[in-house]
């Protein structure tokens, strides 16, 4: 179609041409005295056209001539950066293959192409636009070479060269690169510090990427911050970087590992505050916090309060108490052992009851009739603490639990007067 419309336009000017100066007896008379000289005007105007196309071909011909020396700076420039490239190229290959020492020797060689370049040609920035950024990742590749065979002078100097070429011709992602290689390089050197402060540097943009935040977290944990690596998981877990399973998992670890951080009640009451709803709803969570509470002598109702809603839960659902970890679950009767010595003057039946119509739902669970046999002997129920504590006993697993046990069925057989079951469960418990 297009070569259709060149004809046509082609035939249109032939035909106009033609009509034009096919009948154009007009003249140009040029006078010079004493001479006359007389043109044609189609001659006239083809002269002229012909004259400007001389022109204008001319005056090209020597801008290219004049053009000719920067043409060849140029081109021994664009030499240059293709064998800096390929310097880069080979440090980079290198480096994934573990060859770190030949990886070094193609970054200085690189470097040391774009110094003899930058000699040579003064005005190379000025021809290559990517040259300040061809700077920056050599000296990156050198200083990760030189890391890799824990030269930490070199490193350092390598790094500081890197951020020193980075201007506004250079991209911004190099420069983020190399900031965030800094902070990995600084938790290789079990450094904490010196990696927060390198994650500082960084804009608020890139300090919420997945590879920065992962490495924030890397630095909590190495500085012990268990706050900040907790809020810090939190944020990955947004960003899907962790599986569905290994979420959860890490997250409940830092919360417990903050609640055995607290050093006091106050402290801990103030780490249950910062929690989220969703993790006081956990059973190991809250199991823990009320046990650490009752360690840190709290208040009663408070580790009461923490500990109600999740035995509700795990009570009202077919074999709940059943599926939380053993240690958890020693550390669920050990504090329900101390509220309900607390509350044997007041004489609160609120827990007996939870307590009974939880070991009538699982009869078999030798824990929670110990508990329950407990909760009965504070609460003065002696029989009956009794028949659950003998039952329980044989039973239990737990060393700690099991000689308790015994030690609490020779305390009911001293108070009844039976000197020789009381002897024998002594001897029971002395023996565990």
């Amino acid at each position: 179609m297009r070569a259709a419309l060149w004809f046509l336009a082609l035939f249109g000017t032939a035909v106009a041409v033609a009509v034009f100066a096919g009948n154009n007896d007009a003249t140009v008379t040029l006078y010079w005295a004493p001479y006359r000289v007389d043109l044609s005007l189609n001659f006239v105007i083809l002269t002229l056209v012909f004259s400007f196309a001389l022109i204008y071909a001319a005056m090209r011909t020597a801008a290219l001539l004049f053009a000719l020396p920067d043409q060849a700076k140029r081109w021994r420039a664009l030499q240059k950066e293709r064998a800096i490239n390929a310097e880069l190229f080979n440090a980079q290959s290198h480096f994934l293959a573990g060859r770190y020492i030949r990886s070094r020797k193609s970054a200085l060689s690189a470097l040391s192409l774009d110094k003899s370049r930058e000699h040579s040609h003064p005005k190379a920035t000025d021809l290559v636009g990517n040259e300040p950024q061809l700077r920056a990742l050599a000296h990156v590749m050198a200083a990760q070479s030189a890391h890799a065979l824990q030269d930490t002078a070199a490193r350092d100097d390598h790094l500081k060269q890197a951020l020193e070429h980075q201007n506004l011709r250079a991209s911004l992602d190099t420069k983020e690169g190399a900031q965030l290689l800094a902070a990995s390089w600084a938790l290789d050197d079990r450094d904490a510090p010196e990696a927060h402060r390198w994650l500082a540097q960084l804009p608020g943009g890139a300090g919420r990427r997945t590879v920065a935040l992962r490495l924030k977290l890397k630095a909590a944990q190495l500085a012990n911050s268990t706050a900040e690596a907790l809020e810090t998981t939190r944020l990955l877990a947004k960003h899907h970087a962790f599986s569905k399973d290994a979420a959860p998992s890490l997250i409940k670890s830092l919360v417990l590992k903050q609640i055995d951080d607290a050093r006091d009640a106050s402290q801990l009451q103030a780490t249950w505050r910062g929690l989220d709803a969703n993790d006081r709803l956990q059973a190991d969570v809250a199991i823990h916090a009320a046990f650490k509470l009752n360690v840190l002598q709290g208040q009663v109702q408070q580790v009461t309060d923490w500990l109600l809603p999740v035995w509700n839960a795990l009570t009202s659902s077919e074999g709940g108490l059943n599926n939380i970890d053993n240690a958890r679950y020693i550390e669920l009767i050990h504090t329900l052992e101390a509220i309900l010595g607390e509350q044997t003057e007041t004489k609160d039946t609120a827990w007996l009851a939870r307590i009974e119509k939880a070991q009538l739902a699982n009869p078999r669970d030798a824990r929670l009739q110990y508990l329950s046999g407990i909760a009965c002997k504070s609460h003065q129920l002696w029989g009956k603490a009794q028949q659950q504590l003998s039952q329980a006993a044989p039973h239990l697993k737990d060393a700690n639990l099991k000689r308790r046990a015994w030690c609490a069925l020779a305390e009911l057989a001293e108070q009844r007067g039976d000197a020789i079951a009381a002897g024998s469960a002594w001897k029971n418990a002395a023996q565990i």
